[in-house]
Protein backbone atom coordinates (compact mmCIF):
# COMPACT_ATOMS: atom_id res chain seq x y z
CA UNK A 1 0.00 0.00 0.00
CA UNK A 2 2.90 2.37 0.77
CA UNK A 3 4.27 1.78 -2.71
CA UNK A 4 0.86 2.42 -4.27
CA UNK A 5 0.52 5.71 -2.36
CA UNK A 6 3.98 6.77 -3.52
CA UNK A 7 3.09 6.05 -7.16
CA UNK A 8 -0.20 7.95 -6.79
CA UNK A 9 1.59 10.99 -5.35
CA UNK A 10 4.13 10.84 -8.17
CA UNK A 11 1.36 10.90 -10.75
CA UNK A 12 -0.24 13.84 -8.91
CA UNK A 13 3.03 15.81 -8.97
CA UNK A 14 3.45 15.01 -12.65
CA UNK A 15 0.06 16.62 -13.32
CA UNK A 16 0.15 19.20 -10.54
CA UNK A 17 -1.83 21.86 -12.35
CA UNK A 18 -4.75 19.55 -13.14
CA UNK A 19 -4.65 18.07 -9.64
CA UNK A 20 -4.75 21.53 -8.04
CA UNK A 21 -7.68 22.53 -10.26
CA UNK A 22 -9.61 19.42 -9.20
CA UNK A 23 -8.83 20.02 -5.50
CA UNK A 24 -9.87 23.67 -5.81
CA UNK A 25 -13.17 22.55 -7.35
CA UNK A 26 -13.85 20.31 -4.34
CA UNK A 27 -12.71 23.06 -1.96
CA UNK A 28 -15.00 25.63 -3.57
CA UNK A 29 -17.97 23.25 -3.47
CA UNK A 30 -17.51 22.40 0.21
CA UNK A 31 -16.92 26.05 1.16
CA UNK A 32 -20.08 27.15 -0.64
CA UNK A 33 -22.09 24.24 0.78
CA UNK A 34 -21.06 24.99 4.37
CA UNK A 35 -21.49 28.76 3.97
CA UNK A 36 -24.84 28.50 2.22
CA UNK A 37 -26.32 26.01 4.68
CA UNK A 38 -25.01 27.92 7.70
CA UNK A 39 -26.36 31.23 6.46
CA UNK A 40 -29.73 29.88 5.30
CA UNK A 41 -30.34 27.95 8.50
CA UNK A 42 -29.31 30.97 10.58
CA UNK A 43 -31.79 33.03 8.60
CA UNK A 44 -34.48 30.38 9.12
CA UNK A 45 -33.88 30.42 12.87
CA UNK A 46 -34.10 34.21 12.89
CA UNK A 47 -37.35 34.37 10.90
CA UNK A 48 -39.04 31.52 12.75
CA UNK A 49 -37.81 32.82 16.08
CA UNK A 50 -39.70 36.08 15.59
CA UNK A 51 -42.90 34.11 16.18
CA UNK A 52 -41.94 30.68 17.50
CA UNK A 53 -39.85 31.98 20.40
CA UNK A 54 -42.94 33.71 21.75
CA UNK A 55 -45.33 30.84 20.99
CA UNK A 56 -46.12 28.18 23.61
CA UNK A 57 -46.00 24.54 22.61
CA UNK A 58 -49.60 24.16 23.82
CA UNK A 59 -52.11 26.90 24.68
CA UNK A 60 -55.26 26.25 26.69
CA UNK A 61 -58.04 28.83 26.47
CA UNK A 62 -61.80 29.18 26.71
CA UNK A 63 -63.29 30.44 23.49
CA UNK A 64 -66.85 31.75 23.60
CA UNK A 65 -69.17 29.71 21.41
CA UNK A 66 -72.84 28.94 21.04
CA UNK A 67 -74.32 25.91 22.77
CA UNK A 68 -74.46 22.93 20.38
CA UNK A 69 -78.01 22.13 21.56
CA UNK A 70 -80.66 24.83 21.91
CA UNK A 71 -83.54 24.67 24.42
CA UNK A 72 -86.13 24.29 21.68
CA UNK A 73 -84.33 21.20 20.45
CA UNK A 74 -84.40 19.67 23.91
CA UNK A 75 -88.06 20.58 24.52
CA UNK A 76 -89.40 19.40 21.17
CA UNK A 77 -87.63 16.37 19.79
CA UNK A 78 -88.95 13.55 17.63
CA UNK A 79 -89.96 11.46 20.63
CA UNK A 80 -92.38 14.17 21.84
CA UNK A 81 -94.79 13.48 18.95
CA UNK A 82 -97.19 10.62 19.34
CA UNK A 83 -97.27 9.90 15.63
CA UNK A 84 -93.46 9.79 15.39
CA UNK A 85 -93.33 12.40 12.61
CA UNK A 86 -90.03 14.23 12.13
CA UNK A 87 -89.65 17.70 13.61
CA UNK A 88 -87.44 20.35 12.00
CA UNK A 89 -86.07 23.25 14.04
CA UNK A 90 -85.22 26.48 12.24
CA UNK A 91 -82.91 28.57 14.45
CA UNK A 92 -81.01 31.61 13.23
CA UNK A 93 -78.63 34.21 14.69
CA UNK A 94 -77.59 32.08 17.64
CA UNK A 95 -75.56 34.05 20.16
CA UNK A 96 -72.82 32.63 22.38
CA UNK A 97 -73.45 31.98 26.02
CA UNK A 98 -73.15 34.91 28.40
CA UNK A 99 -69.92 33.75 30.02
CA UNK A 100 -66.54 35.23 30.89
CA UNK A 101 -63.54 34.21 28.71
CA UNK A 102 -61.80 32.65 31.69
CA UNK A 103 -60.53 29.16 32.30
CA UNK A 104 -62.47 27.37 35.00
CA UNK A 105 -60.35 25.73 37.70
CA UNK A 106 -57.22 27.22 36.13
CA UNK A 107 -55.23 26.85 39.35
CA UNK A 108 -56.09 23.16 39.61
CA UNK A 109 -55.17 22.62 35.94
CA UNK A 110 -51.77 24.24 36.45
CA UNK A 111 -51.10 22.21 39.59
CA UNK A 112 -51.93 18.98 37.78
CA UNK A 113 -49.82 19.78 34.72
CA UNK A 114 -46.78 20.84 36.75
CA UNK A 115 -46.57 17.21 37.88
CA UNK A 116 -46.74 15.86 34.31
CA UNK A 117 -43.25 14.60 33.29
CA UNK A 118 -43.84 15.73 29.69
CA UNK A 119 -44.22 19.38 30.72
CA UNK A 120 -41.18 21.65 31.05
CA UNK A 121 -42.94 24.84 32.18
CA UNK A 122 -46.43 26.11 32.91
CA UNK A 123 -47.18 29.81 32.44
CA UNK A 124 -50.55 31.49 33.10
CA UNK A 125 -51.66 34.50 31.11
CA UNK A 126 -54.46 37.04 31.32
CA UNK A 127 -55.40 39.02 28.22
CA UNK A 128 -57.32 42.30 28.47
CA UNK A 129 -58.68 44.43 25.62
CA UNK A 130 -58.20 48.12 26.51
CA UNK A 131 -58.16 51.64 25.13
CA UNK A 132 -55.19 53.94 25.66
CA UNK A 133 -56.43 57.49 26.17
CA UNK A 134 -54.15 60.02 24.45
CA UNK A 135 -55.75 63.42 24.74
CA UNK A 136 -59.02 63.21 22.87
CA UNK A 137 -57.90 60.10 20.95
CA UNK A 138 -58.36 56.48 22.00
CA UNK A 139 -55.92 53.86 20.73
CA UNK A 140 -56.88 50.20 20.76
CA UNK A 141 -54.52 47.92 22.64
CA UNK A 142 -54.19 44.52 24.22
CA UNK A 143 -52.50 44.10 27.58
CA UNK A 144 -51.06 40.65 28.24
CA UNK A 145 -50.74 39.79 31.90
CA UNK A 146 -47.78 37.43 32.20
CA UNK A 147 -45.58 35.70 34.74
CA UNK A 148 -42.56 37.82 33.82
CA UNK A 149 -39.85 35.50 35.14
CA UNK A 150 -41.34 32.51 33.34
CA UNK A 151 -41.50 34.54 30.13
CA UNK A 152 -37.86 35.57 30.50
CA UNK A 153 -36.77 32.00 31.20
CA UNK A 154 -38.75 30.11 28.55
CA UNK A 155 -40.01 32.64 25.98
CA UNK A 156 -36.98 34.94 25.51
CA UNK A 157 -38.98 37.95 26.66
CA UNK A 158 -35.86 39.94 27.53
CA UNK A 159 -34.45 39.57 23.99
CA UNK A 160 -37.35 41.62 22.64
CA UNK A 161 -37.08 44.43 25.18
CA UNK A 162 -35.39 47.33 23.37
CA UNK A 163 -35.53 49.47 26.53
CA UNK A 164 -36.25 48.82 30.18
CA UNK A 165 -35.64 45.98 32.63
CA UNK A 166 -38.01 43.00 32.97
CA UNK A 167 -37.49 42.99 36.74
CA UNK A 168 -39.10 46.43 36.94
CA UNK A 169 -42.17 44.94 35.27
CA UNK A 170 -42.13 41.88 37.51
CA UNK A 171 -41.74 43.68 40.83
CA UNK A 172 -43.60 46.92 40.12
CA UNK A 173 -47.24 47.77 40.75
CA UNK A 174 -49.29 49.34 37.97
CA UNK A 175 -46.41 49.06 35.49
CA UNK A 176 -46.56 48.28 31.78
CA UNK A 177 -44.22 47.55 28.85
CA UNK A 178 -45.58 49.16 25.67
CA UNK A 179 -45.18 47.85 22.15
CA UNK A 180 -42.62 50.04 20.38
CA UNK A 181 -45.06 51.09 17.66
CA UNK A 182 -47.73 52.03 20.21
CA UNK A 183 -45.20 53.93 22.34
CA UNK A 184 -44.08 55.93 19.31
CA UNK A 185 -47.67 56.87 18.46
CA UNK A 186 -48.33 57.93 22.06
CA UNK A 187 -44.85 59.52 22.42
CA UNK A 188 -44.65 57.79 25.78
CA UNK A 189 -41.25 57.76 27.48
CA UNK A 190 -40.01 55.40 30.16
CA UNK A 191 -41.36 56.64 33.49
CA UNK A 192 -44.40 58.35 31.94
CA UNK A 193 -47.92 57.54 33.07
CA UNK A 194 -50.45 56.34 30.49
CA UNK A 195 -54.21 56.21 31.01
CA UNK A 196 -55.92 52.91 30.25
CA UNK A 197 -59.66 52.28 29.92
CA UNK A 198 -61.04 48.76 30.15
CA UNK A 199 -64.08 47.37 28.32
CA UNK A 200 -66.20 48.02 31.42
CA UNK A 201 -65.23 51.71 31.49
CA UNK A 202 -62.79 51.57 34.42
CA UNK A 203 -59.76 53.83 34.09
CA UNK A 204 -56.28 53.26 35.52
CA UNK A 205 -52.93 55.02 35.28
CA UNK A 206 -49.99 52.75 34.45
CA UNK A 207 -46.30 53.65 34.51
CA UNK A 208 -44.21 52.78 31.44
CA UNK A 209 -41.13 50.67 32.32
CA UNK A 210 -39.95 49.58 28.87
CA UNK A 211 -40.58 49.01 25.16
CA UNK A 212 -41.24 45.67 23.47
CA UNK A 213 -40.40 45.15 19.79
CA UNK A 214 -41.09 41.83 18.08
CA UNK A 215 -40.20 42.93 14.55
CA UNK A 216 -43.84 42.67 13.36
CA UNK A 217 -45.02 46.26 13.01
CA UNK A 218 -48.78 45.66 13.33
CA UNK A 219 -48.20 43.50 16.39
CA UNK A 220 -46.06 46.16 18.09
CA UNK A 221 -48.79 48.78 17.62
CA UNK A 222 -51.24 46.78 19.75
CA UNK A 223 -49.49 44.38 22.13
CA UNK A 224 -48.38 45.44 25.60
CA UNK A 225 -47.27 43.52 28.68
CA UNK A 226 -47.82 43.78 32.42
CA UNK A 227 -47.53 41.35 35.29
CA UNK A 228 -50.60 39.24 35.99
CA UNK A 229 -51.45 40.97 39.28
CA UNK A 230 -51.59 44.35 37.55
CA UNK A 231 -54.00 43.08 34.87
CA UNK A 232 -56.18 41.29 37.45
CA UNK A 233 -56.39 44.55 39.35
CA UNK A 234 -57.09 46.42 36.11
CA UNK A 235 -60.02 44.12 35.34
CA UNK A 236 -61.07 43.88 38.99
CA UNK A 237 -60.81 40.10 38.94
CA UNK A 238 -59.65 37.65 41.65
CA UNK A 239 -56.16 36.14 41.78
CA UNK A 240 -57.39 32.87 40.24
CA UNK A 241 -58.72 34.57 37.09
CA UNK A 242 -56.76 33.54 33.96
CA UNK A 243 -57.73 33.45 30.28
CA UNK A 244 -54.85 31.30 28.99
CA UNK A 245 -52.42 28.66 30.24
CA UNK A 246 -49.28 28.11 28.17
CA UNK A 247 -47.09 25.01 28.24
CA UNK A 248 -43.53 24.32 27.15
CA UNK A 249 -42.82 20.62 26.61
CA UNK A 250 -39.62 18.63 26.78
CA UNK A 251 -40.42 17.13 23.36
CA UNK A 252 -41.99 19.51 20.85
CA UNK A 253 -43.23 16.63 18.68
CA UNK A 254 -45.66 15.55 21.42
CA UNK A 255 -47.58 18.84 21.22
CA UNK A 256 -50.34 17.90 18.68
CA UNK A 257 -51.37 14.68 20.45
CA UNK A 258 -51.09 16.23 23.90
CA UNK A 259 -53.21 19.24 22.88
CA UNK A 260 -56.08 16.92 21.92
CA UNK A 261 -55.64 15.03 25.18
CA UNK A 262 -55.79 18.17 27.33
CA UNK A 263 -58.77 19.59 25.44
CA UNK A 264 -60.76 16.43 26.17
CA UNK A 265 -59.48 16.12 29.73
CA UNK A 266 -60.24 19.66 30.90
CA UNK A 267 -63.09 20.58 28.55
CA UNK A 268 -61.31 23.60 27.03
CA UNK A 269 -59.90 24.61 23.66
CA UNK A 270 -56.26 23.70 22.99
CA UNK A 271 -53.91 24.76 20.19
CA UNK A 272 -50.49 23.24 19.53
CA UNK A 273 -47.51 25.09 18.07
CA UNK A 274 -47.47 23.08 14.84
CA UNK A 275 -51.07 24.00 14.06
CA UNK A 276 -50.66 27.64 15.08
CA UNK A 277 -47.52 28.17 12.97
CA UNK A 278 -47.85 25.71 10.10
CA UNK A 279 -46.94 28.35 7.51
CA UNK A 280 -43.60 29.08 9.20
CA UNK A 281 -42.61 25.41 9.23
CA UNK A 282 -43.55 25.09 5.56
CA UNK A 283 -41.40 28.08 4.63
CA UNK A 284 -38.47 26.72 6.64
CA UNK A 285 -38.71 23.29 4.99
CA UNK A 286 -38.79 24.82 1.50
CA UNK A 287 -35.75 27.01 2.19
CA UNK A 288 -33.83 24.04 3.61
CA UNK A 289 -34.63 21.91 0.56
CA UNK A 290 -33.40 24.64 -1.76
CA UNK A 291 -30.20 25.12 0.24
CA UNK A 292 -29.34 21.42 0.33
CA UNK A 293 -30.18 21.01 -3.36
CA UNK A 294 -27.86 23.86 -4.40
CA UNK A 295 -25.05 22.60 -2.16
CA UNK A 296 -25.30 19.00 -3.41
CA UNK A 297 -25.31 20.18 -7.03
CA UNK A 298 -22.06 22.05 -6.37
CA UNK A 299 -20.46 18.89 -4.96
CA UNK A 300 -21.65 16.79 -7.91
CA UNK A 301 -20.20 19.34 -10.35
CA UNK A 302 -16.87 19.08 -8.54
CA UNK A 303 -17.09 15.29 -8.88
CA UNK A 304 -17.48 15.60 -12.66
CA UNK A 305 -14.37 17.79 -12.70
CA UNK A 306 -12.36 15.06 -10.96
CA UNK A 307 -13.78 12.45 -13.33
CA UNK A 308 -12.68 14.42 -16.40
CA UNK A 309 -9.22 15.11 -15.02
CA UNK A 310 -8.59 11.46 -14.14
CA UNK A 311 -9.87 10.35 -17.54
CA UNK A 312 -7.40 12.69 -19.24
CA UNK A 313 -4.62 11.51 -16.95
CA UNK A 314 -5.29 7.87 -17.92
CA UNK A 315 -5.03 8.64 -21.64
CA UNK A 316 -1.80 10.56 -21.07
CA UNK A 317 -0.33 7.87 -18.81
CA UNK A 318 -1.21 4.77 -20.82
CA UNK A 319 2.48 3.95 -21.25
CA UNK A 320 3.08 4.30 -17.51
CA UNK A 321 0.13 2.00 -16.79
CA UNK A 322 1.49 -0.53 -19.30
CA UNK A 323 4.91 -0.44 -17.65
CA UNK A 324 3.34 -0.94 -14.21
CA UNK A 325 1.46 -3.99 -15.42
CA UNK A 326 4.50 -5.31 -17.28
CA UNK A 327 6.60 -5.10 -14.09
CA UNK A 328 4.15 -7.15 -12.02
CA UNK A 329 1.32 -4.83 -10.94
CA UNK A 330 -2.08 -6.40 -11.56
CA UNK A 331 -5.33 -4.68 -12.51
CA UNK A 332 -6.51 -4.26 -8.89
CA UNK A 333 -3.24 -2.47 -8.02
CA UNK A 334 -3.69 -0.02 -10.88
CA UNK A 335 -7.31 0.54 -9.85
CA UNK A 336 -6.19 1.30 -6.28
CA UNK A 337 -3.59 3.77 -7.53
CA UNK A 338 -6.17 5.84 -9.43
CA UNK A 339 -8.70 5.58 -6.61
CA UNK A 340 -5.98 6.91 -4.29
CA UNK A 341 -5.47 9.78 -6.73
CA UNK A 342 -9.15 10.67 -6.48
CA UNK A 343 -9.34 10.29 -2.69
CA UNK A 344 -6.18 12.37 -2.13
CA UNK A 345 -7.65 15.15 -4.27
CA UNK A 346 -10.89 14.89 -2.27
CA UNK A 347 -9.10 14.99 1.09
CA UNK A 348 -7.04 18.07 0.25
CA UNK A 349 -10.10 19.73 -1.27
CA UNK A 350 -12.16 18.88 1.84
CA UNK A 351 -9.56 20.36 4.20
CA UNK A 352 -9.31 23.53 2.13
CA UNK A 353 -13.11 23.69 1.82
CA UNK A 354 -13.66 23.44 5.57
CA UNK A 355 -11.13 26.20 6.28
CA UNK A 356 -12.58 28.42 3.55
CA UNK A 357 -16.15 27.70 4.69
CA UNK A 358 -15.39 28.68 8.28
CA UNK A 359 -13.68 31.89 7.12
CA UNK A 360 -16.63 32.79 4.88
CA UNK A 361 -19.08 32.14 7.71
CA UNK A 362 -17.04 34.38 10.00
CA UNK A 363 -17.01 37.13 7.39
CA UNK A 364 -20.80 36.95 6.93
CA UNK A 365 -21.33 36.84 10.69
CA UNK A 366 -19.44 40.14 11.05
CA UNK A 367 -21.21 42.04 8.28
CA UNK A 368 -23.40 44.73 9.93
CA UNK A 369 -27.12 44.11 9.63
CA UNK A 370 -29.18 46.87 11.21
CA UNK A 371 -32.92 47.20 10.78
CA UNK A 372 -35.58 48.88 12.86
CA UNK A 373 -37.74 45.75 12.70
CA UNK A 374 -35.06 43.61 14.39
CA UNK A 375 -33.39 45.76 17.02
CA UNK A 376 -31.60 42.89 18.76
CA UNK A 377 -29.88 41.73 15.54
CA UNK A 378 -26.66 43.57 14.65
CA UNK A 379 -25.05 41.18 12.12
CA UNK A 380 -26.26 38.62 9.59
CA UNK A 381 -27.29 35.36 11.29
CA UNK A 382 -25.12 32.26 10.76
CA UNK A 383 -25.60 28.77 12.15
CA UNK A 384 -22.27 27.08 12.98
CA UNK A 385 -23.74 23.60 13.41
CA UNK A 386 -21.12 20.86 12.96
CA UNK A 387 -23.55 18.73 10.97
CA UNK A 388 -23.02 20.90 7.87
CA UNK A 389 -19.28 20.18 7.95
CA UNK A 390 -19.88 16.46 8.44
CA UNK A 391 -22.41 16.30 5.58
CA UNK A 392 -20.16 18.32 3.26
CA UNK A 393 -17.01 16.25 3.89
CA UNK A 394 -18.85 12.92 3.73
CA UNK A 395 -20.63 13.76 0.50
CA UNK A 396 -17.49 15.27 -1.06
CA UNK A 397 -15.37 12.19 -0.30
CA UNK A 398 -18.14 9.91 -1.57
CA UNK A 399 -18.45 11.99 -4.75
CA UNK A 400 -14.70 11.98 -5.41
CA UNK A 401 -14.52 8.23 -4.80
CA UNK A 402 -17.35 7.57 -7.25
CA UNK A 403 -15.80 10.01 -9.75
CA UNK A 404 -12.48 8.17 -9.49
CA UNK A 405 -13.96 4.66 -9.64
CA UNK A 406 -14.85 4.67 -13.34
CA UNK A 407 -11.49 6.00 -14.61
CA UNK A 408 -9.69 3.63 -12.22
CA UNK A 409 -11.71 0.69 -13.51
CA UNK A 410 -10.84 1.70 -17.06
CA UNK A 411 -7.14 1.93 -16.16
CA UNK A 412 -7.20 -1.52 -14.58
CA UNK A 413 -8.44 -3.01 -17.86
CA UNK A 414 -5.61 -1.59 -20.00
CA UNK A 415 -3.79 -4.31 -21.95
CA UNK A 416 -0.02 -3.60 -21.63
CA UNK A 417 0.84 -5.68 -24.74
CA UNK A 418 -1.29 -3.50 -27.01
CA UNK A 419 0.14 -0.30 -25.54
CA UNK A 420 3.77 -1.42 -25.83
CA UNK A 421 3.21 -2.77 -29.38
CA UNK A 422 1.68 0.56 -30.36
CA UNK A 423 4.64 2.46 -28.93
Amino acid sequence: MQLLVTIALTLLRAKMRQSVVAAVGVMFSIAMFVTLLGFMNGLNQLLDGLTLNRTPHIRLYNELHASPEQPVQLAHDDSSRSDGAAIHHFIRSIKPKDDLPRLRNATAIMSAMEKDPRVLAVSPRLVAQVLFNVGTTDLTGQVNGIDVMQEVRYYMFQDYLVAGDPYDLSDGNNTIVLGKGLADMMEAKIGDLVQVTTATGDRTMLRVTGYFQSGIADYDKVQCYANIKTVQKLLQRPASYYTDINFKLHDLEEAPAMAKELAARFGVQATDIQTANAQFETGTDVRNIISYAVGIVLLIVAGFGIYNILNMMIYEKLDAIAILKATGFNGSDVRRIFLLLSVIIGIFGAIGGLISGILLQRIIDNIPFNTAALPTITTFPVDYSIRYYIIAVTFALATTWVAGWFPARKASQVDPVEIIRGK
